[in-house]
């Protein structure tokens, strides 16, 4: 009677351990299944960036010509928009250019945002794990996009010389401006982010601080209006065709198209973009 009672008991302790090593083995696997899963959209999301081109139809020739044109009337103003925000910051709180500065620099992006989908991907939170997914794809493609930019255009800084100045394939560091590195990838996170809310006082919150970054480059005068300009169209346009692609191929249950509606405003001494959530 002993023994019976005696491996009774131990049956009612092993039972719960067994489960326990149960439900973190499946949690494990459930973790590994969905990394290899968002490691190919991944691969799948960038690939479809770099062969879209190939597939353009008439709406995507007249946004490639708007970005262009945009680039363009920012350049004929880039002297005088430089000159503006070398005067703003000498005044501008330092707490908004280091915040800029390290924001946007590809170490910090990348803490973040690995931060950003680890939570996800350890939560189980699809949500999370397709924004970070999105950053992702986004950020390898703006990446590799501006990385090779700024060689073959070769752009001189402003502090290194004029706006109209360039040494294509040039290896001086003063002579990679175009386009603003900070600005693609800040932009991209933010933009990344501000899709998955629906309320527009977060949306405009989140571009708030993802446009400290292009700003802060501006007062530091290491870019011209043009470079910061470019970078932040070339984000949205990655951003919101990679987002299309995932919703198209329903990779995530929660995926729904959300895009902005972006077009030139120009008047007496003024040029901007007017986005339309």
């Amino acid at each position: 009677m002993k023994k019976i009672i005696i491996l009774y008991l131990l049956s009612l302790v092993s039972t719960p351990l067994f489960s326990q090593s149960d439900s973190t083995a499946t949690k494990t696997n459930k973790v590994w299944s969905n990394l290899k899963y968002d490691a190919n959209v991944t691969l799948k999301s960038v690939g479809y960036s770099f062969t879209r081109p190939l597939h353009w139809k008439s709406d995507d020739f007249l946004t490639a010509g708007g970005i262009i044109a945009g680039t363009s009337l920012l350049y004929l103003s880039d002297q005088e928009a430089n000159r503006i925000f070398l005067k703003q910051g000498t005044g501008a709180p330092k707490v908004l250019k280091d915040f800029g500065w390290y924001f946007g620099s590809p170490q910090n992006f990348f803490m973040v945002s690995t931060g950003i989908y680890g939570f996800g991907l350890l939560t189980d939170n699809e949500k999370v794990r397709h924004t970070g997914i999105l950053i992702f794809s986004s950020a390898i493609t703006t990446g590799i996009i501006q990385s090779i930019s700024k060689t073959v255009v070769g752009r001189a800084r402003p502090n290194s010389g004029n706006h109209d100045e360039f040494e294509p394939f040039s290896n001086k560091p003063g002579f990679h401006s175009f386009p603003s590195g900070h600005s693609v990838l800040s932009f991209t996170m933010a933009h990344a982010i501000a899709k998955q809310f629906d309320n527009f006082w977060t949306k405009a919150g989140i571009y708030a601080v993802g446009s400290i970054a292009p700003i802060s480059r501006l007062w530091a005068n290491a870019h011209w209006l043009s470079d910061v300009g470019f970078g932040m169209a070339l984000s949205i346009v990655v951003v919101d065709g990679i987002e299309n692609f995932m919703t198209k191929n329903n990779f995530y249950t929660d995926s729904k198209p959300k895009t902005i509606s972006w077009r030139i405003s120009a008047g007496a001494g003024t040029i901007g973009m007017i986005g339309t959530f």
